[in-house]
């Protein structure tokens, strides 16, 4: 008799737990379902939406696709380059929207899909933080869900957005990008490039000097020499396709316009832009990201997370400038982190 009860005990139990372990199999779906449910009317277009912007050289149109639908955590992605396209973002598809986490590409202007007015006078920080701000009210996006990551040239703009907009803002992300060019300039003379083989060193430095940047030779020496070691450490011929698919449509004009001819130090528009003593103004929740073999100096970007009001740092120690590839378990899994934590009601979330 009692050997029949404890089966029967144990049968009920086990029904019980096959049932349990259906409910978030359950809520999961549900919750995916309404992620991926495309709410805007009309024709759909695959989360596609031009932006008309205003700018004082007329009204031009850029590029917006969003991946996902959640009220409370939309991500807008701000490429670097300056010049390259959103395409090299494509990685966090693989990270983010499992986590519920919206997605929204944009190309800046004169970059990949969005109209190119080709006038390097339009190519200006002020110019590019109103168009964000244009954007943001585009998308509809509000205190209450915008989440925006710059990275690079990104970071720059992502910041000076957030000194002029961070009202309107529930998360920034500073994505491998020092607050001080005039610094990065240094880092890299002082740092990096005392990193290099003297003899290829100075004959970097004679094209530089003659101003020969169309020389074949010269990204020929700092393709491995610079950029392998320091903007993305995968060998060259396996760097991923959406990397190589954003750099392969760079706009030239607006790169050396505002940065200068290479990464390899700046030379261009924002050669003396530093906002490091505005830094106590941002009382937003910031991430500061970095990698330790960056263009940049990670002990600057860790920095940055202390000078904030609410400051959060993510040190990817196997990371260099696209650390999102390089470091990548860890740059994904402290950008989800940071952004479900701040979701949660934190300002400074521990990684």
């Amino acid at each position: 008799m009692k050997k029949l009860i404890f089966c029967i005990l144990t049968l009920s139990n086990l029904l019980f737990a096959c049932k349990q372990a259906d409910k978030p199999a359950t809520n999961t779906t549900t919750g995916l379902s309404a992620y991926l449910t495309d709410t805007t009317t009309g024709v759909k277009t695959g989360g596609i939406q031009m932006v008309q912007i205003s700018t004082p050289k007329g009204k031009f149109n850029v590029w917006t696709k969003k991946i996902g639908n959640n009220p409370k955590m939309k991500l807008l992605l701000l490429n670097g380059g300056p010049g390259a396209t959103h395409e090299y973002f494509e990685c966090m598809e693989s990270f983010l929207p499992k986590e519920g986490i919206e997605i929204i590409y944009y190309d800046q202007l004169g970059c990949g899909n969005s109209d190119n007015p080709k006038d390097t006078s339009m190519w200006s920080l002020p110019r590019y933080v109103e168009e964000v701000e244009q954007v943001r009210q585009a998308l509809k996006l509000d205190k209450d869900n915008f989440y925006l990551l710059g990275h690079s040239w990104g970071g720059i703009l992502a910041a000076e957005y957030a000194f002029k907009y961070q009202d309107h803002l529930k998360g920034l992300i500073i994505s491998n990008m020092m607050m001080s060019c005039p610094a990065y300039g240094k880092y890299a003379v002082e740092v990096l490039a005392r990193q290099f083989d003297p003899k290829v060193l100075a004959r970097i430095r004679a094209i530089e000097a003659k101003g020969d940047f169309a020389n074949p030779e010269y990204m020929g020496l700092l393709m491995p020499n610079f950029y392998v070691k320091h903007i993305c450490r995968i060998p060259l011929d396996q760097w991923p396709e959406p990397l190589n698919r954003s750099f392969g449509k760079m706009n030239q004009s607006l790169y050396v316009t505002m940065q200068g001819p290479s990464e390899f130090g700046i030379a261009g528009k924002l050669l003396k832009w530093d906002r490091t003593q505005d830094l106590p103004k941002l009382s937003v929740p910031v991430l500061s990201i970095g990698g330790e073999y960056d263009t940049m100096d990670p002990k600057h970007m860790q920095w940055i997370a202390t000078r904030v009001q609410n400051g959060t740092s993510l040190y990817c120690p196997k990371g260099s400038h696209m650390s999102m590839y390089d470091d990548q378990e860890v740059y994904m899994a402290g950008l989800t982190k940071f952004i479900k934590g701040v979701d949660a009601g934190n300002k400074k979330v521990k990684l």
